[in-house]
């Protein structure tokens, strides 16, 4: 890409800060310019206390004593959006959505949809967190992937993802909200509702999400807050689980970090089980019961036996040691939608 198409697909992007790194020796050219690799540290305005790193080839052409950035594309993994097409952006209240596709009206909208999650979300976790997000809208699903680096098919029914992107300390990463156009313009207006308040729900919660954290807990507690308020009834939120039930295969352990891997058989019944564990805990101990253990979780450091960490975690906070709570668990799953089937 040449600096003059960069300038152009950015100009609306309100840039806080870019500036490149050399990561690679030299490689002389004929033409007497030389290549190099880089990284090209971004900041979005509002949004990035640290910069979006990203890997880079330069082309670096002689000029008045010096070198000049006569072209860059990129060096492996993902890719800034602005490499898919020229960005376009919409603000709301309490956030920035970046699109490219000339999808003005539908980053509106996902904008409209934003700013209603923000205040819904710290409603649940408080306000010790930014309070706002920044949202990126491609132009299909092969960009989507692109963003992310992934196989476009593995991805093709998640409407959206929240990442902490690289360069950032883990307590204040610059994360952005990617959403798969495709699989997002397939939902309801509620499901499009929930959508954006659980990857809001993930930026929120990111100072208190660490990698022992299980995926049950954060990404059932992303649901439990997106559908917090909707009225949906469980059989509504967990269809797959309510059949399963009904066939008779009544689950009885709590889903496994693998079973939320994008293109995984079973991943939205890992969901449907996820959000069930964390409704649990918020209708049997309160809504700020679960808060308190997501954030005791993540300040109980990484331990050698996950599990047993985790038994006394749940112990001190809910009183019950993981057995306990995966029994009544299962059993509050059996009882719930009988309940349900029956009314």
């Amino acid at each position: 890409m040449q600096v003059s198409e960069l300038l152009t697909r950015t100009a609306a992007v309100p840039l806080a800060g870019l500036a490149y790194r050399t990561t690679s020796a030299p490689e002389p050219a004929p033409d007497g310019r030389i290549r190099v690799g880089a990284e090209l540290a971004v900041r979005i305005g509002g949004h990035d206390d640290y910069p979006v790193l990203f890997s880079r080839r330069l082309e670096l052409a002689p000029e008045d004593g010096g070198w000049r950035v006569a072209g860059e594309e990129p060096d492996g993994g993902a890719v800034p959006l602005w490499d898919l097409g020229v960005v376009q952006a919409v603000a709301g209240a309490h956030c920035l959505v970046l699109a490219t596709g000339g999808g003005a009206t539908d980053a509106a909208a996902l904008a409209a949809e934003a700013d209603r999650a923000v205040p819904a979300v710290s409603a649940v976790w408080g306000g010790d967190w930014a309070g706002r997000l920044l949202l990126e809208l491609p132009a299909g699903q092969q960009q989507f992937a692109r963003l992310l680096d992934v196989p476009p098919a593995d991805w093709a029914d998640m409407a959206a993802v929240t990442t902490a992107a690289a360069g950032a300390p883990s307590h204040t990463p610059a994360d952005r909200v990617l959403v798969n156009p495709e699989a997002y313009a397939r939902l309801s207006e509620l499901g499009r509702r929930v959508v954006v308040t659980h990857e809001a729900t993930h930026v929120a919660t990111r100072a208190d999400t660490r990698p022992w954290t299980p995926l049950w807990l954060s990404e059932g507690a992303a649901d439990w807050t997106g559908y917090r308020g909707t009225g949906r009834t469980a059989r509504q939120i967990a269809p797959e689980l309510a059949r399963e039930v009904a066939a008779g295969r009544l689950p009885t352990a709590l889903p496994a970090d693998t079973d939320f891997t994008a293109g995984a058989a079973g991943i939205a019944r890992a969901y449907e089980l996820a959000w069930l564990a964390c409704d649990l805990i918020a209708r049997s101990h309160g809504p700020q019961r679960l808060v308190g253990l997501y954030r005791a979780v993540a300040a109980a450091g990484p331990g050698t036996d996950r599990d047993a960490q985790l038994d006394r975690v749940l112990r001190a906070e809910l009183g019950t040691g993981l057995g306990e709570f995966t029994a009544r668990w299962t059993a509050e799953m059996r009882a719930l939608f009988a309940a349900d089937a029956g009314g």
